[in-house]
């Protein structure tokens, strides 16, 4: 009996620390950190502020955790890519995976690109930085075997890196407020040929010359779709 007391007091200490969290990133991107308060947070999670110091010393370390978790859900997502059998496989799948993190997880997509001096942070705590610090790798492996295969141009991987995650980042966010409104099916299928589109200029002749059909293919596809859901976009 003092077994199922225990399995059950465990399960429900997680489900609390999932719904604290929850909100907690809920009431961040609503009020900002000058308007988050554990006194507010006790308020949504449906607890008394006692009740929630039980978890948390303040309001630092619950959006801190909120990060951590945020960081892990989207190495979790990206580390699908290493599945892929060859270096463009990789690199392909991580952009998706970057995608369908944003997409399957709007609030932490958000949350993630938060500054920590936002936060009340001078440096950014050493375990976050070990998350951003593999997260920062994963993406440079990448680039750095495209550049070995052939696919991307000999230059700097990080500053390739970076092109490629503000074009992606740039999409996405456009999409997450609401500035692009279109289908999600035909968002995913743009952001893959814009993806390309950069890849016509950071790849080397051969492999531009490769996907050069994919992309004139892709801009003929996204015209369509344009039309069909705003046919004054024909005029």
């Amino acid at each position: 009996m003092s077994l199922f007391f225990a399995l059950f007091t465990l399960f429900t200490m997680k489900d609390t620390r999932k719904r604290i969290l929850d909100c907690a990133c809920d009431l961040y991107l609503r009020a900002g950190f000058d308007g988050f308060s554990m006194r507010k947070l006790a308020r949504d999670v449906g607890v008394t502020a006692p009740a929630l110091y039980r978890h948390f010393d303040n309001r630092e370390e619950v959006l801190l955790d909120v990060l951590g978790e945020a960081h892990d859900e989207l190495f979790r997502t990206l580390s699908r890519a290493l599945s892929g059998a060859t270096p463009l496989e990789r690199f392909e799948m991580a952009g998706d995976a970057y995608m369908d993190f944003a997409l399957e997880h709007p609030r932490y997509f958000q949350m993630i690109h938060a500054f920590t001096e936002f936060m009340g942070c001078e440096d950014v705590p050493p375990e976050l930085a070990r998350r951003t610090g593999a997260i920062h790798q994963f993406w440079d492996d990448r680039v750095r075997e495209c550049i070995a295969a052939g696919i991307l141009r000999e230059e700097q991987p990080q500053r390739i890196g970076l092109t490629l995650w503000s074009h992606a980042y740039g999409l996405l966010s456009l999409y997450s407020r609401r500035m692009l409104v279109i289908p999600e099916e035909v968002f995913r299928s743009e952001f893959r040929a814009s993806s390309r589109r950069m890849l016509l200029g950071l790849g080397t002749p051969e492999y531009a010359e490769l996907i050069a059909n994919s992309v004139k293919t892709a801009d003929e596809r996204w015209d369509g779709a344009m039309m069909a859901v705003d046919p004054a976009a024909a005029d």
